[in-house]
């Protein structure tokens, strides 16, 4: 680790360094935009946003400001989730496009960004009915201000992927819970200590952040860990000593932090809508079976992050195409024909180290929130564990994608030496 970043401040590595401060800029301005506020809505109705607080900690806040980037990306995540299902056989036109490679994915990318405007303009109308009274020409001036402010965050992603380092709207999540974690920990000692230390209170606080010590730890154990799947190929030969042995390498967790991002997105649409129609009944029935702080809300929040880690998983990996795939390059697994047989044995090992992920995650997310339930801390604190996920998880990919880079160009320079 320490080797890539004495490589990254290498003078010959100046790309590399001026993509890394152009990422640092952008996030700079996401964060200088949640000050921004929209002038036209009272700030006295954000003060408690009860079970937005989730929307509000991956916006950095913006939501509890009222600012220009208050929905955040949170509108492209819930409709990058529907079009994903949708392509599950349920639409045969997104279906199609998804198998057309690389130009099904640019026309499928382009619909789930135009779905998720409209999203975006929809929660903003909502959101200024509730905030700021009940005018349209208003509410339409507050959503098409909001909505902007999504196509924004959705272009900066963008050129972060394209001009900067990691990706873009993953970086964007990241940056706006990294906003949020001091005034999760300042909550944590005023919930447990606050005016009056006693030793109890102090002890409390001190187990909270060795619980999100161990969190961090878990999440970098479990993204780094993978099962290999050696294979052969039919028209080479391994040798005995000095041969190099190719292999499939199958992550424990090879959905990532992208469940968690995926459950939370889901889990947070009823809380919205109720904070919205403000309805007793439905505010009931959200508080009672869709909020973290209940059993039975904990209960269905870790089963959909296990069914996104299921899901997630297998839409990435695609098992036929890795088995179609070895095949036509004269590839297989020691043991296993190919064809039928190397499918099954896929799928297999799939299934097994996906439940096994699938379950750490979920008890890493669980940990703070049965932690909070115990302390009676407030949502900003006991959330804070999907947020260490989600920037960890997210900070490991980004450092593995530097190291990828500084690795190319160091392989490039030393064949021009040659």
């Amino acid at each position: 680790m320490f080797a890539t970043i004495k490589q990254i401040f290498n003078p010959a590595n100046k790309d590399l360094q001026k993509r890394i401060l152009f990422t640092l800029m952008s996030l700079f301005i996401f964060k200088l935009g949640t000050t921004i506020v929209v002038p036209i809505v009272p700030s006295t109705s954000l003060n408690n946003l009860g079970f937005l607080e989730l929307m509000n900690m991956m916006n950095g806040g913006g939501l509890q400001n009222f600012s220009i980037f208050a929905l955040g990306v949170m509108p492209y995540i819930t409709a990058s989730i529907i079009m994903q299902l949708l392509q599950m056989d349920i639409v045969p036109y997104f279906a199609e496009l998804a198998k057309q490679g690389h130009t099904g994915r640019v026309k499928l990318n382009m619909y789930t960004r135009i779905f998720g405007i409209a999203l975006a303009f929809i929660q903003g109308y909502l959101f200024a009915y509730n905030f700021s009274g009940t005018d349209p020409l208003l509410c339409v001036e507050v959503a098409t201000i909001l909505t902007a402010g999504t196509a924004f965050l959705l272009w900066l992603g963008d050129q972060m992927t394209a001009k900067g380092v990691g990706n873009g709207i993953s970086l964007i999540i990241m940056a706006g819970i990294i906003a949020s974690l001091p005034t999760m920990f300042y909550n944590a000692w005023e919930g447990m200590i606050g005016d009056n230390a006693t030793f109890n209170g102090i002890m409390q606080f001190v187990l909270y952040v060795v619980v999100y010590f161990g969190i961090i730890i878990g999440v970098v154990y479990l993204e780094t860990s993978e099962r290999r799947i050696p294979i052969q190929y039919a028209n080479k030969s391994v040798g005995s000593f000095g041969g190099n042995q190719n292999y499939i390498p199958f992550k424990i967790n090879s959905a990532g932090v992208m469940p968690v991002i995926f459950a939370s997105a889901l889990f947070s649409i009823p809380a919205i809508i109720a904070a919205l129609i403000n309805n007793q009944e439905f505010t009931n029935f959200v508080n009672t079976y869709i909020n973290y702080s209940t059993p039975l809300g904990f209960i269905i929040y870790v089963l959909i992050i296990i069914a996104f880690a299921y899901f997630y998983t297998f839409l990435q990996l695609k098992p036929k195409e890795m088995a179609e795939n070895l095949q036509k390059n004269g590839g297989y697994i020691p043991g296993v024909r190919p064809g039928e047989e190397t499918l099954k044995y896929i799928k297999t090992i799939l299934n097994r180290l996906t439940i096994v992920g699938a379950l750490m995650l979920a008890v890493l997310v669980g940990i703070p929130i049965l932690f909070g339930l115990i302390s009676n801390l407030d949502a900003s604190v006991t959330l804070g564990g999907t947020g260490v996920i989600i920037v960890v998880g997210v900070a490991l990919e980004t450092y593995k994608q530097v190291e990828s880079q500084v690795a190319s160009r160091e392989y490039v320079r030393g064949r021009r030496r040659r």
